[in-house]
């Protein structure tokens, strides 16, 4: 064929190879099957905001959320609902539940009943898997144990549970009580240096801070510093996170979004060979000068569990390898801090409110403990602390929602879900559900524990702040070991109440937390009461 008669058929040719991509990727993966989706859903009951093409439902979670931030709640409620997410609550009310909502794209069903929850979440044969994590939040949390699914999970979970096996947890407790114990000792000069006895303090930060320097300490024991650097690198990859979260990820396009050159993505690359390089260098170090064996923190731990057989013979093969290892510090770094710090911002807070239960944990840490620094087994015997944490991990835990989607066409409940539908589990909103906490859910009661967690509700283990079922947080008593520590100590040596500062304006930032933090004024226990 001549090339004049050539170049028009290849022209056509190329015109049908695009219409045909238009066809497939524009009308039917953005327009007819997110409709056909909702329409298969709407004929089993479940009902949602209607579909806007490519963007879903984000624009009406930005506004609602920008709407909302601007509200200031009474200081004595706890239902910050319609501040923290208002979408969810919006459509409750006009659509009951479950609901569908889109994120993009991508269908996504708001699951509001416990039994569904406890399916997906008790499921043992991996139909239900962890939604894609966000790519910024990625490089942030690496995929570790808290990302990773299916065979490499059981892998990871098998390299890092020693580190997290109790004995060597009772082991980091005087790690905790003296990083703590510098805390308290810059807050008793605060006070000193005031002549009416009191200080004010912002303890959102200062919590931060703190929990950050236990798990650079009891991750990476002689190397925290450089593990200081860590915490604030992830910091600023949150910033970044949050940022772009209700951005779309379009379907197909997610790799490509990922190299482009822009701003966001040449910070995130930034802050994310930082983040590696750091970590590489402390386990580098530690891998050379190991001497007669890897340490006892968790890093240590978890490089024993990984090069040394059960019977103490070195493996022929890494169990997981270096940017496993990275990336698995990486995440007990950031939920090791993270969690913990809020958990300890809002236990204060509600003790702040309630002075009656502060009082009544003050007189059993000094009946359990005295004066002394508190060790593990004086820790395990404060139930009523227990209770307290409890409760406010109830009413303030620091995890909104958890996502998960299933990996093939599944039955649940009475409902068909197809694959890869995503399946939200609002956390804030299930823990006030009055059906199954009570008339008072929307109260501060600690007594609701006071027989554990299984009988605190109509329901068992309806306490989700750490998860339940086999993906429920390996660190759970880390947290609470090191938050009863902290808040010993704290007891022991102040009484404290809010602020008049103090705005209550609770946030989601990934994790819940005071948007315009937490002033305190502490006064040292032998000043007058007020």
């Amino acid at each position: 064929m001549a090339p004049s008669l050539l170049a028009p058929v290849v022209a056509a040719a190329l015109v049908a190879v695009a219409a045909a991509w238009v066809w497939d990727y524009a009308v039917v993966r953005l327009l007819w099957r997110p409709r056909a989706v909702a329409a298969a859903f709407r004929a089993q009951g479940v009902r949602g905001p209607a579909y806007r093409f490519l963007t879903g439902s984000n624009g009406d979670v930005r506004r609602m959320k920008a709407e909302a931030d601007g509200e200031v709640l009474d200081v004595g409620d706890h239902d910050y609902l319609r501040r923290v997410v208002p979408h969810f609550l919006a459509w409750k009310e006009q659509y009951g539940g479950p609901f569908l909502f889109w994120f993009g794209p991508q269908p996504r069903i708001c699951l509001l009943d416990y039994e569904l929850v406890r399916q997906v979440l008790w499921n043992k044969s991996g139909h239900f898997v962890k939604t894609d994590a966000h790519p910024t939040i990625l490089a942030m949390l690496g995929k570790g144990l808290v990302l990773v699914e299916g065979p490499d999970w059981v892998r990871h979970r098998r390299v890092v549970n020693p580190a997290f096996a109790m004995d060597k947890l009772k082991m980091m407790t005087t790690t905790m009580v003296s990083c703590a114990g510098h805390l308290i000792k810059e807050w008793e000069q605060l006070v000193s240096n005031n002549g009416n006895k009191e200080a004010e303090v912002e303890l959102n930060r200062n919590f931060q801070e703190l929990t950050a320097d236990v798990i650079s300490r009891t991750a990476f024991g002689s190397s925290y510093k450089e593990g200081k650097q860590v915490f604030h690198t992830q910091k600023q990859l949150l910033a970044v996170a949050m940022a772009t979260l209700l951005n779309v990820q379009l379907p197909g396009f997610k790799q490509v979004n990922m190299y482009l050159p822009t701003k966001t993505n040449r910070l995130k690359w930034t802050l994310e060979k930082k983040l590696k390089n750091t970590l590489t260098t402390i386990i580098q170090t530690r891998l050379a000068s190991k001497g007669n064996g890897y340490g006892d923190d968790l890093l240590g731990a978890m490089l024993e569990a990984c090069f040394v057989t059960e019977q103490g013979q070195k493996r022929d093969e890494l169990t997981l390898t270096m940017d496993e290892i990275i990336d698995e510090c990486k995440t007990f770094f950031f939920a090791g801090h993270e969690t913990t710090s809020h958990l300890l911002t809002w236990t204060m807070f509600l003790l702040s409110m309630y002075p009656q239960w502060q009082e009544r944990l003050r007189e059993e840490v000094l009946r359990e403990c005295g004066n002394a620094n508190p060790t593990a087994d004086m820790l395990s015997k404060l139930k009523e602390m227990t209770m307290v944490l409890l409760e406010t991990l109830r009413l303030y835990g620091p995890v909104v929602a958890m996502l998960r989607k299933p990996v093939s066409d599944i039955r649940l409940g009475s409902l068909t879900i197809p694959k890869g539908t995503g399946l939200v589990i609002p956390i804030p909103i299930l823990h006030r559900d009055k059906d199954i906490w009570g008339d008072n859910a929307n109260e501060f009661d600690p007594l609701r524990f006071e027989n554990g967690i299984t009988n605190a509700a109509k329901t068992p283990q309806a306490l989700l702040g750490f998860s339940i079922g086999p993906r429920a947080c390996i660190g759970q008593n880390f947290a609470m070991l090191e938050a009863k520590s902290v808040m010993v100590m704290i007891l022991q040596k102040f009484r404290f109440t809010l602020s008049p500062k103090y705005v209550h304006a609770p946030a989601d930032r990934i994790t819940l937390q005071p948007k315009f933090g937490l002033p305190i004024i502490l006064r040292p226990l032998d000043a007058p009461s007020c």
